[in-house]
């Protein structure tokens, strides 16, 4: 018999698990909801690179779990699950605290993977959250003013070298945004930003290979060339150490000198996932992420849910993404709920949208629905004004969306190598304000005029737009 005391879990506080708590609340869900995330703040990933470059500030790409979910009759724990036990249906925390639960969602996302590289967990900086992007930022600050004070240009080259390891999506939109903000930095120090190198490292032979984003292919490389990001194909690192990486080319083997290196090679599901007490292998895929059905329920286990990076449905794969993530939130929690009221649960549905991908400071590219590529500053402010809609709150929404209309008239993060080409500010700025105001126009409209589920959604401090089109990373 159903106990209403024991609470749905749901462990893990990225996209599908906030987006699941937030969805069920929205819904009134009338049993206990508890969201168990190690992280005090939530990471909006794909504007992590406007955190790095100073475009966005913390509080609006990382914000607190506790104002996300104000009002909203979720309840957070700051801890880390170490056991799942799907049998006894109970979840064990570091703490030594343990929830028995009735339904359970698994939303753990993914890890960075370093392919057993010695040296890289402990000198690689990987990117994956806010905390990962300003530990990051300061790195490459520092570094830039150590070089400053470096008369030896033997010396001071390796300091102002930028390695960045993986070059599929994550890699090439950090290549660009560095390759146009690390001399900006540099030259504000009084320093010669022809010294500044960024230097992409790729075990393949091309960009983006295996990616949803492949058919941005020549875009993305035409965007690093013009940066003067340096491309090493068919490279492997095998060794990193404080300042300097080993590679392999062939039959040739070679030691690159860096001050800062970054690495976006890959992810791997989360450990945790691999003890689940699951006796059938083919509840795994090669990856070892969870096998779920339609409904995106784990087999055997009816009142576990799993979805996002840690999970996949070989009849309808989904790329890792966050507009996926959206999606399956939504339909978790509507699946839950559908649980509760004895009703029939449904498949989860996903429609992909398109694909958004920064290419440095005021440029990116939008491919919308697979047919449609707008580059360039058009796609940069397609890109922004997309995301400034999905962050939380409205009142978030329109201050940033006003915030960074301000900066693009007034062309406040304009790429030094932009002026350097000769590309005419004013001509540049009047494009940019009236590309502005068809974008900002209806996201400003639509925040004058909340429709029922905004208003409902917003007097909890919850997102305001959160099924429209969403990031891609």
């Amino acid at each position: 018999m159903y106990q209403k005391s024991k609470p749905t879990l749901i462990v893990g506080g990225g996209f599908v698990g906030l987006f699941t708590a937030l969805h069920l609340s929205h819904q009134k869900y009338q049993q206990p909801i508890v969201l168990i995330e190690p992280r005090d703040r939530f990471s909006f990933k794909p504007l992590l690179y406007e955190l790095l470059s100073g475009e966005l500030q913390a509080k609006q790409v990382h914000p607190r779990y506790t104002d996300l979910l104000a009002g909203s009759g979720v309840t957070i724990v700051q801890d880390t699950a170490v056991e799942i036990d799907l049998h006894h249906q109970r979840v064990v925390l570091a703490s030594g605290r343990d929830y028995d639960y009735d339904r359970l969602v698994l939303a753990l996302g993914s890890q960075t993977k370093y392919f057993n590289t010695p040296g890289a967990t402990e000198y690689a900086l990987p990117m994956t959250s806010g905390a990962e992007a300003i530990a990051l930022r300061d790195r490459l600050q520092a570094r830039l003013r150590q070089a400053i004070q470096t008369p030896d240009p033997q010396q001071r080259c390796p300091l102002l070298t930028v390695a960045i390891i993986g070059a599929g999506p994550s890699g090439i939109e950090l290549a660009c945004t560095l390759g146009d903000l690390l001399p900006l930095w540099y030259e504000d120090l009084g320093g010669d930003i022809d010294e500044v190198r960024v230097i992409l490292i790729n075990r393949s032979g091309e960009l983006l290979k295996g990616d949803i984003n492949s058919r941005l292919r020549s875009t993305a490389a035409r965007s690093l060339k013009q940066r003067g990001v340096q491309m090493l194909f068919d490279t492997s690192v095998t060794a990193i150490y404080p300042d300097a990486i080993r590679c392999t080319k062939g039959d040739r083997t070679f030691s690159l000198k860096a001050g800062t290196i970054a690495w976006t090679a890959g992810t791997a599901p989360h450990p945790l996932l691999q003890e689940l007490a699951i006796n059938e292998p083919e509840h795994r895929d090669r990856q070892g992420r969870l096998l779920v059905t339609p409904t995106l329920q784990l087999p055997g286990f009816p009142e576990v849910f799993a979805a996002g990076d840690c999970a996949t449905n070989h009849a309808d794969p989904q790329p890792p993404t966050a507009q996926v993530a959206y999606q399956q939130g939504k339909a978790i929690a509507q699946n839950l709920q559908a649980l509760v009221e004895n009703k029939t649960l449904l498949p989860a549905t996903v429609n992909l949208r398109g694909t958004l991908m920064k290419l440095g400071l005021n440029e990116s590219v939008a491919n919308l629905f697979d047919k449609f590529k707008i580059e360039g500053q058009p796609g940069h402010l397609v890109r922004t004004g997309t995301y400034l809609e999905l962050l939380p709150h409205l009142r978030h929404n329109l201050k940033v969306t006003a915030d960074w209309l301000t900066d693009e008239i007034f062309q406040r993060h304009r790429p030094v190598r932009s002026q350097r080409l000769g590309q005419t500010p004013w001509l540049s700025g009047m494009a940019t304000i009236a590309a502005g105001l068809l974008i900002a126009t209806p996201l400003v409209w639509r925040a004058a005029q909340p429709t029922q589920f905004q208003q409902q959604m917003n007097s909890t401090g919850m997102p305001a737009l959160i099924d429209r089109m969403a990031p891609t990373k």
